[in-house]
């Protein structure tokens, strides 16, 4: 396990309420080297449109502040919305960061999709991270921690004395990842939980989705010892078979995420656009009876 610095880092979070997402910058104050985390691209099923504004928020916020990317983080292939990776590597020039095991991902969602000329690949990411792989941040490390279950290229970043962590943890009063997705698996994410867990207690998690349940208000960060305390799904004194009849049952409840389809196409390829076809016009592939 890494041991997470108690160094402070500067951490803004920029939420989109359509997809009830969280993303981040987070800044060496050192030295304004800044890391953005689960950047988002709008995507508008009813109509096909895709728009920049939430991307262009975090570039204007970049800018305001006189910031210096130096990579951009995946916590996952994403699921329900469409990673805006490409624009900020565009502007920025910046490498992307993605869990080493994407491949994993990607082979089933290739084969699925039937992407023969314009299917994802490893090259489609600038550095694959496995457990304890770093990254500098200024004075910071950035540290990977392998975390699946709800995919298998789940990985959550520690910088700082902050740890973000993808969908593997949510609020306590909302749980855990959904394990029902191609090649996600219940008692793997219980591993990866406790993993997480056993970090000090005053170690900063930080959520990629926050679905303010009965109307709270937003909430993206909390504590290896809140967690523990108060997670309605892996709080201290449940075990391992208990979690997983519980994570099963409920995933058996859960509805599709709107954007799944659209999404993974797209975030495989580290949220590369489709190709053209030759009228110019580029197309999503839709599986029919499929998933």
């Amino acid at each position: 396990m890494p041991v997470c610095s108690m160094l402070r880092s500067q951490v803004q979070h920029f939420f989109d309420p359509d997809t009830f997402t969280l993303s981040y910058v987070v800044t060496d104050t050192h030295s304004n080297h800044c890391v953005i985390i689960d950047p988002i691209l709008n995507y508008y099923p009813e109509s096909g449109k895709i728009s920049e504004h939430s991307i262009h928020t975090i570039i204007t916020y970049i800018k305001e502040h006189k910031l210096q990317p130096k990579y951009i983080l995946e916590t996952h292939i994403h699921a329900d919305h469409i990673s805006g990776a490409q624009i900020l590597k565009k502007t920025f020039d910046v490498p992307i960061a993605m869990g080493a095991h994407v491949k994993q991902v990607q082979d089933y969602f290739n084969a699925l999709y039937h992407l023969e000329d314009d299917c994802g690949t490893a090259m489609d990411f600038d550095f694959l991270l496995k457990n304890d792989d770093t990254l500098t941040l200024g004075d910071l490390d950035i540290i990977g921690i392998e975390t699946p279950g709800h995919t298998p290229a789940c990985m959550s970043y520690c910088i700082g004395n902050h740890v973000f962590v993808g969908d593997t943890l949510f609020m306590p009063d909302y749980g855990t990842a959904r394990c029902d997705f191609p090649n996600g698996d219940a008692a793997t994410l219980f591993d990866s939980i406790q993993k997480l867990l056993s970090l000090p207690e005053q170690t900063q998690l930080m959520m990629c989705h926050d679905y303010m349940p009965e109307g709270r208000d937003l909430a993206w960060e909390t504590t290896v010892a809140e967690q523990k305390l108060k997670n309605i799904h892996v709080h201290d004194g449940i075990n391992k078979e208990q979690f997983i009849k519980l994570r099963i049952s409920r995933d058996k409840q859960l509805s599709t995420p709107k954007l799944l389809l659209p999404a993974i196409q797209m975030n495989i390829r580290a949220g590369k656009l489709p190709q053209a076809a030759m009228n110019g016009v580029r197309y999503l592939k839709i599986p029919l009876n499929q998933l």
